[in-house]
């Protein structure tokens, strides 16, 4: 038989079990909190400029031209106060490929191109959706809140999914 706890000691112990939970719960939510920040500033340095283009130069570029990392062409202007350029450049991924026509949106200042429209937003809030999905294994494995991070892994993923589809 196993001797019974003094009232005082099995307190004790139940007081550190619940602040030893509520640590853990605590730190990996603050990790969450920290990954989804993360995820939403590094999207944002591009989301801004696709998705706020009023006041901004708008257009089309065709790209003849791809480098490294980056695509080039000359860019027509759609908005007002826009300017024709000879040459600007669009950073080449997935979503650019030689001999198209995208419409952009030019960084002010610079001659640096974002596709705009609905695939240049979903494309701008790409990281986010990474975000989504790390920050939903931290949820479920660090906090034990199973629906918010099915909710979070499901967002994340359909984000991804959908980017993927409407850059193609």
């Amino acid at each position: 038989m196993i001797p019974a706890m003094p009232a005082t000691a099995a307190t004790a112990r139940q007081a550190s079990v619940t602040a030893l939970r509520f640590g853990r719960a605590a730190s990996m939510g603050a990790l969450a909190a920290l990954i989804l920040f993360a995820g939403v500033w590094g999207s944002w340095g591009t989301a801004q400029h696709v998705m706020l283009t009023k006041g901004r130069e708008r257009g089309t570029v065709k790209v003849t031209r791809c480098d490294g990392g980056t695509c080039s062409g000359p860019f027509t202007p759609q908005s007002e106060g826009a300017k024709a350029r000879t040459r600007v450049e669009i950073e080449k991924s997935v979503a650019v490929r030689k001999g198209e026509t995208y419409d952009v949106v030019l960084k002010p200042g610079t001659g640096d191109a974002l596709r705009c429209g609905p695939a240049g937003i979903l494309y701008a809030w790409l990281p986010l959706g990474g975000a989504l999905l790390l920050a939903s294994v931290v949820v479920a494995g660090g906090m034990r809140l199973m629906r918010v991070a099915w909710v979070l892994g499901l967002t994340g993923a359909g984000l991804l999914t959908a980017a993927f589809a409407a850059v193609r």
